[in-house]
């Protein structure tokens, strides 16, 4: 059978995004705020994988869903089932927004809005290829599970609910990461500082709040830090300087009676590549430890934030430096960082590469901290590297589609970004961006474009009918 993919794909775009922008419009951000026994991570996530179900019902696939945290499709025969992970869960939106993220909007041929790269767009477009090879009459000798998560952002505890529930793919792909291929990813673990409050000292200021971060996955875009004390209009002069010496941040400063606000904004990313963005919470760190505040603490969690772990992407300056010649180095973002009256936390995540562990990571760690005398510090559990080998027949043949799909040469690429790809012991990441694409992910005006989505949708579907002969 002869088939031109991308014009098949070009022909049925309009039913590719209404399939597409029925799921962007729901808001599926987890919130264990509103959780339930039957939407144990809010009913967002819950709402998106029920409305997947109803669509695919619709379009008349057999279907089984698996509680409130996973569902799949199933189709063809055969002994072996090539698996297909995607996931309807998102990121918290954040701020810097220039449209509705769960309005879905085209503008200069992109698709703006929460989940449009990650990954709704990716996971919709591997749904759609397998729905279009089945109106081209193609007869699968393999079973095909799409299986679709509602927690890949927080815990996985979707995936652990899966598996204890429906059988483990022989092999398969997740379409929520970059082409040509993901056939290696870092392992994944953080590593949580606590600070206790120490007796009070001497000190004109007194840190009411600082507060930056979503998720432990996410280069914090804002900070805000609320301060009570004296020469208050001398700090905001101070801080406005700060921003005026960087061309990435902005923020502003509000005094009121003897309290300031400060607001620090940067860039987010994706904590897998805490470089490309603008560390909020880490620049607002760098700016108050300058100053002197009457709670022993704050000077720990200050120095820590703004001399360890300021900028300190490949973890070196906190002591968890490791380079594997063919995963690379460790990475770490600092995602989330609190203090209050009870104390302060902060949670550094780190990628890691094959040759080094948690526990050897955590002892580097605890020998730069000698100095500061109110942090804990502890290690969060891991997931460990993974890595299917370029020669795997998995691997060959996803290149093969690729490759004859974009005339672009196919070679393998190891990630700090964790996918439901890794759960597979035969399982990789493919799509759905492109080399040349602009990554949005977990940033302000996410966007995918429909160039990218029609090119990844053709992709998907050559490489499971060829999967599946």
């Amino acid at each position: 059978m002869t088939i031109n993919w991308l014009q098949e794909v070009e022909q049925r775009q309009e039913a590719l995004l209404a399939d597409l922008f029925r799921i962007l419009k729901i808001d599926s951000v987890r919130d264990d705020s509103l959780a339930t026994e039957d939407a144990p991570v809010g009913p967002g996530p819950k709402a998106a994988l029920e409305e997947f179900m109803a669509m695919a019902q619709e379009d008349g696939f057999e279907t089984e869903q698996f509680g409130p945290w996973a569902g799949h499709i199933k189709v063809g025969q055969g002994e072996q089932l090539l698996g297909v992970l995607g996931h309807l869960d998102v990121v918290p939106v954040g701020t810097g927004w220039d449209t509705d993220p769960f309005e879905p909007q085209i503008i200069n041929n992109r698709i703006y809005a929460r989940g449009a790269s990650d990954d709704k767009g990716p996971t919709i477009a591997a749904y759609f290829a397998i729905k279009m090879l089945r109106e081209l009459g193609v007869e699968f000798n393999q079973r095909i599970h799409l299986i679709v998560g509602t927690d890949e952002e927080s815990g996985w505890q979707d995936m652990d609910y899966y598996f204890q529930h429906a059988p483990m793919p022989d092999y398969g792909f997740s379409p929520d990461a970059t082409f040509p291929i993901i056939n290696g990813e870092k392992g994944n673990v953080s590593a949580n500082f606590s600070f206790k409050l120490g007796e009070s000292q001497e000190g004109q200021l007194h840190l009411v709040s600082f507060d930056a971060g979503i998720r432990p996955n996410m280069v914090p875009q804002d900070a805000t830090a609320v301060i009570t004390g004296t020469e208050l209009e001398a700090i905001a002069d101070a801080f406005n300087q700060f921003i005026d010496q960087s061309t990435d941040l902005n923020g502003s400063s509000v005094i009121k009676d003897d309290e300031i606000t400060l607001h620090l904004i940067g860039k987010s990313a994706h904590g897998s590549t805490p470089e490309k963005g603008v560390n909020a919470a880490t620049f607002l760190a760098t700016f108050l430890n300058e100053f002197t505040f009457d709670q022993a603490g704050v000077s720990d969690f200050t120095g820590l934030l703004s001399q360890q772990l300021h900028e300190d992407f490949n973890a070196e300056k906190i002591g968890a430096s490791h380079h594997d010649e063919l995963m690379g180095d460790v990475s770490m973002n600092v995602g989330i960082a609190k203090f209050d009256a009870q104390g302060g936390f902060v949670d550094a995540n780190f990628r890691f590469p094959q040759g080094t562990e948690p526990e050897g990571m955590l002892a580097g760690i605890n020998d730069r901290l000698l100095e500061y005398q109110t942090i804990e510090t502890s290690m969060t559990d891991a997931k460990q590297p993974h890595y299917v080998s370029a020669e795997d027949p998995l691997v060959q043949t996803l290149l093969e589609v690729y490759e004859s799909q974009t005339g672009l040469e196919g070679h393998e690429q190891v990630i700090g970004g964790g996918t439901f790809g890794r759960l597979m012991p035969r399982g990789v990441a493919y799509g759905a961006l492109f080399p040349d694409s602009i990554d949005t992910m977990h940033q302000a005006n996410e966007f995918i474009s429909l160039e990218d989505l029609f090119r990844a949708t053709a992709i998907y579907a050559e490489a499971i009918y060829k999967l599946t002969r």
